[in-house]
């Protein structure tokens, strides 16, 4: 039988417009104030979730397809997630928040330093995404790396602030009954110079009880290489069938294992975004219609696919092949191969009717089910693959969130697959706990 799972939400569009372009836009939130973000946060708060996770990027793209991020706000504008989490720690006491961090773009002293200071803010709440982009370089003055390289530059990033983190060591007394607040020569005063920076220790903020955790998404090779090594939290993508997801979270543990970590060390929870419904039949009605796409519907699911990939797909023939060349090198081969598949030689209107089609959570094709359904599968996933929990996805608007756990959270109390209560400990502790 499936026990407690963790449960996280990770809100897909940042610090930015929610839900732009929806009805839910008019409920008259300004989403560049607090008030939105806080009353959903409150909310997963309450329904027990362990964190939320702010995704982030810090560019708009490439000159040449600005436009297409910024039509429908796909791709921008974000504001800095890491300055909007003090007024989520603020409205909240228990539930951890992970804002997004480029390790490539922020200087290693002044991630850390930001980190610990929100670390104590936060009573031990706050969490780091930690991310590689390198299309971010020339806005902090950088060249752009290659994928692998990216990673190399992370791990050296993640490393130095583990060490400023600790930099205090032995060296801080806090003893007020002699006045003796530090001791100087115990601090690690340290120098280094290594592949992608330059830095010294120590650290001017307090040292910390624990670390924040480190969360990561990634699932190259490089990228579960650094998961395994360096994080809490691994998000993850894979296919719906347990078998898949045992052997994703067998490759995380075997990095884990190469350098001397446990499984027990970091929680591998798959990403999900969930489609509720009332009944089966409403789910199979959906199912069915996303079969049969509008040129509309296409259009959508190109502009959306085109903002990711910083390639204009809405100038290309419907229905001839995609030319040769029209991905660059900036686009990874497992995004070109979520759209062309096997098939790179299919018609764009094919490719993109594949990429509308929505699946039924009920027989692992999808997401689209009832919250009956959807808990049949986390539960499965629980006992065949014993998997950690889930991250759920879409954007943090009040509307959308209170729809998802008035219909969900019921059902997974019910299951005794959601926690009830927090125990003490902040996001550690959270993630930790069971």
């Amino acid at each position: 039988m499936a026990g407690l799972q963790h449960i996280g939400y990770f809100f897909s569009r940042g610090f930015g417009p929610q839900a732009w372009g929806r009805a839910d836009w008019h409920w008259g939130y300004d989403w560049t104030r607090p008030d939105l973000y806080q009353q959903s946060v409150r909310a997963l708060e309450d329904a027990g979730f362990d964190l939320v996770i702010a995704e982030d990027a810090v560019s708009l793209g490439d000159p040449s397809t600005l436009d297409l991020r910024i039509r429908q706000a796909y791709g921008g504008p974000k504001h800095d997630p890491l300055l909007l989490a003090p007024w989520l720690f603020a409205a909240t006491r228990r539930i951890g928040v992970a804002p997004t961090v480029n390790a490539g773009v922020t200087p290693p002293y002044l991630a850390a330093r930001q980190l610990a200071t929100l670390a104590h803010l936060s009573s031990g709440r706050l969490g780091v995404n930690v991310v590689t982009d390198v299309g971010s370089a020339r806005h902090a003055g950088l060249d752009p790396l290659p994928h692998d390289a990216a990673y190399d530059r992370a791990e050296e990033w993640i490393g130095l602030l583990r060490r400023l983190w600790r930099s205090w060591g032995p060296g801080y007394v806090g003893s007020e009954s002699d006045w003796h607040f530090a001791d100087g020569a115990a601090l690690d005063a340290f120098t280094h110079e290594g592949g992608y920076f330059r830095t010294a220790g120590p650290l001017n903020a307090l040292p910390l009880d624990d670390d924040p955790v480190v969360v990561s998404p990634g699932g190259s090779g490089r990228g579960l290489g650094f998961a395994g090594a360096h994080s809490d939290v691994q998000l993850a993508l894979a296919p719906l069938s347990a078998a898949a997801v045992s052997a994703y979270r067998r490759k995380v543990h075997d990095a884990a294992a190469l350098v001397g970590r446990s499984p027990t060390d970091l929680r591998v929870l798959f990403v999900l975004k969930p489609v509720l419904v009332s009944s089966a039949a409403e789910a199979d009605r959906i199912v069915e219609a996303s079969r049969h796409p509008s040129d509309d519907d296409l259009r959508a699911v190109a502009l959306a696919f085109s903002s990711d990939s910083e390639t204009d797909l809405l100038a290309l023939d419907l229905d001839a092949p995609i030319p040769d060349g029209t991905f660059a090198d900036h686009v990874s081969a497992g995004t070109v191969r979520g759209l062309v598949g096997d098939t790179p030689d299919a018609p764009l209107r094919e490719l993109l009717t594949r990429k509308a089609r929505l699946g039924r959570v009920a027989d692992r094709s999808g997401f689209v089910g009832t919250a009956d359904e959807f808990a049949d599968f986390i539960e499965e996933l629980a006992t065949d693959a014993d998997n950690d929990g889930v991250i759920l996805s879409g954007d943090l608007h009040p509307a959308q969130v209170y729809r998802m756990l008035g219909d969900l959270v019921p059902v997974l109390r019910q299951r005794g697959l959601l926690r009830r209560e927090y125990g003490d400990g902040g996001i550690r502790a959270n993630l930790f706990d069971f």
